[in-house]
C-alpha cells in the first residue's frame, strides 16, 4: 500500500463533531449565574470542544504544541534574509528552552514537542528517523519541492504524532513551526487554494526589504507558473509548491479530527496548513479553534477562508506556536467558569431570559 493509499484509508475515520454534546454544554451555559453569553467567544470554545470531545464534561489539563520543523529548497531563491543553517539552530534551542515560545509555553502550561520532519541536517536532541521524511524540499522555482508520495508521508506523520500523544494523555494541541522560507511555501499554497494572486497573500516575513518582497512574490508567481498546482488536488498543491512542515501539520489537524482532540491554529502558516486539511476532509474544520490574527498579510484572509473567528489580534507574526500558545490561558477561564460557576437555581436567582 503507497502512502497516499494509508493516508486514504486514515481520513475515512473523520466524521463531524458531536452535535449532541454542543447543545447540552449550549443548555449548561444558559444556567450559570451570569449574564447570558456574556463570555462571547469563550463560551463558543467551551461548546465547541464538547462538541470534538463528544462530551459536556471534560478537562483540558494536559497541552502540547507541536512544532514541526523543516527547510525549503526555494531560500535558494534569496526570498529571506537568513539562510538554512538557522533552523537547525532554532529547532535545537526548543529543548534547551531558550526560544521565546518556550518561554510563553511555560506560563501556559503547555509541552513543547519539536518535530523534524524535513530539516537540511539532523539534531540529535529533535530528529527522529520514523517522522524525518527528507533532507529538506527541492527549489520548487525550478521543479516540484517534493514527491507526492512524501507529501503523503508528511501529512501521515502529523496524523500518527497526534495518536502518539492522545495516547500520552493530552486533552488539546496546538500547532507551531520552524523553517526558514516557510512564509513563501504557505503564501504559494495559500495563493494556489484560494486562487489568489501572489501579491495579495504574500508578505514580508522575517523583516524583507521592499526589494526582497518583490523578489518573493516574483518567485511565487513563477514556481505555480512552472508547476500548475491543481487546487482541486490538495497533495498536488503541497508537493508542487508546499513545504514538509505545512504537509506534517495539516497532518496534524486530520489527526485532531481523527483522535477527537481539538487542535489550535497558530499563526498563517499554520492556518494555511488548517486550509490543507478542510480541503481534504472538510469535516476537519469541526475540530480546529483559531488562536490569534497573524500579522501576515493574508492571515485574516485565511481565517475568513476557514470560517473561524480568533481569540486574539495582537498583530503577532513570531511563529512557533507562540500565538497558539498565548490563546490556551484564556480557555482555561472560560472552562474553568463552566464547569464550577454556581447556576441561577444554586444561587436562588431568577435565571435571565433569552431574547431574539
Amino acid at each position: 500500500m503507497t502512502e497516499e493509499e494509508k493516508l486514504k484509508e486514515e481520513l475515512k475515520q473523520i466524521i463531524p463533531a458531536d452535535r449532541e454534546s454542543m447543545e447540552k454544554a449550549k443548555e449548561r451555559w444558559k444556567s450559570v449565574g451570569k449574564p447570558l453569553f456574556s463570555l462571547g467567544k469563550l463560551e463558543d470554545a467551551v461548546i465547541r470542544i464538547a462538541g470534538i470531545k463528544r462530551k459536556s464534561v471534560y478537562s483540558l489539563d494536559r497541552k502540547g504544541l507541536v512544532i514541526m520543523c523543516a527547510d525549503n529548497g526555494v531560500v535558494a531563491e534569496g526570498v529571506t534574509q537568513t539562510g538554512q543553517e538557522v533552523t537547525a539552530i532554532v529547532a535545537e534551542n526548543f529543548t534547551k528552552k531558550a526560544t521565546s515560545v518556550c518561554l510563553m509555553a511555560e506560563v501556559a502550561g503547555t509541552d513543547l514537542f519539536p518535530v523534524d520532519i524535513g530539516m537540511a541536517s539532523d539534531v540529535p536532541a529533535v530528529t527522529r528517523s520514523g517522522y524525518k521524511v527528507s533532507y529538506g524540499t527541492k527549489d520548487m522555482m525550478k521543479e516540484p519541492a517534493m514527491t507526492r508520495e512524501d507529501a503523503a508521508q508528511a501529512v501521515l506523520n502529523g496524523i500518527h504524532i497526534v495518536r502518539e500523544l492522545v495516547g500520552k494523555g493530552y486533552d488539546i494541541l496546538a500547532t507551531g513551526e520552524m523553517g526558514i522560507g516557510n512564509t513563501t511555501t504557505s503564501s504559494a499554497v495559500v495563493s494556489v487554494l484560494l486562487d489568489q494572486d501572489a501579491e495579495d497573500v504574500t508578505g514580508r516575513g522575517a523583516g524583507l526589504s521592499s526589494e526582497g518582497l518583490k523578489r518573493k512574490v516574483h518567485v511565487i508567481r513563477e514556481s505555480i507558473r512552472l508547476n500548475q498546482p491543481d487546487r482541486k488536488d490538495v497533495l498536488d498543491v503541497l508537493s508542487k509548491v508546499g513545504g514538509l512542515d505545512i504537509a506534517g501539520l495539516a497532518g496534524v489537524f486530520l489527526g485532531g479530527a481523527i483522535c477527537h482532540i481539538p487542535v489550535m491554529i497558530d499563526g498563517f502558516i499554520s492556518s494555511a496548513a488548517a486550509l490543507c486539511a478542510v480541503r481534504m476532509v472538510p469535516e476537519c474544520a469541526d475540530y480546529m479553534l483559531a488562536s490569534h490574527r497573524s500579522g501576515e498579510t493574508a492571515g485574516g484572509m485565511v481565517l475568513d477562508a476557514l470560517g473561524l473567528s480568533p481569540f486574539l489580534d495582537c498583530n503577532m507574526s513570531l511563529g512557533e506556536g507562540s500565538g497558539a500558545v498565548a490563546a490556551m490561558p484564556l480557555l482555561d477561564m472560560g472552562l474553568s467558569v463552566y464547569l464550577k460557576m454556581s447556576t441561577f437555581e444554586e444561587i436562588k436567582v431568577e435565571q435571565y431570559e433569552e431574547f431574539e
